[in-house]
């Protein structure tokens, strides 16, 4: 989708309502411009908290400090590379 928007003389731009809707955009939400080679992409930045529960914890590790997570990890690496 190739969507034109104009650029203010602040240097400000009002993202098309159907960009907005295509990125599920809500006001409020955060975004991010990654520019390359003389191009930007805009990207919906989401948020963390919505991640919960999205990756799977192994019954030894859940409930415990992400300090003592680490410190398994890396013990328990340690011993493989043995």
């Amino acid at each position: 989708m190739d969507v034109p928007a104009t650029v203010t003389s602040k240097g400000q731009i009002t993202l098309p309502k159907s960009v907005r809707e295509a990125l599920d955009l809500k006001e409020g939400d955060r975004v991010l411009f990654r520019v390359f080679e003389g191009r930007a992409v805009l990207a919906k930045v989401e948020d963390f908290l919505d991640l919960a529960g999205s990756v799977s914890v192994s019954p030894e590790k859940k409930g415990a400090t992400w300090p003592a997570i680490k410190a398994s990890t890396w013990r328990q690496r340690a011993t493989v590379r043995k």
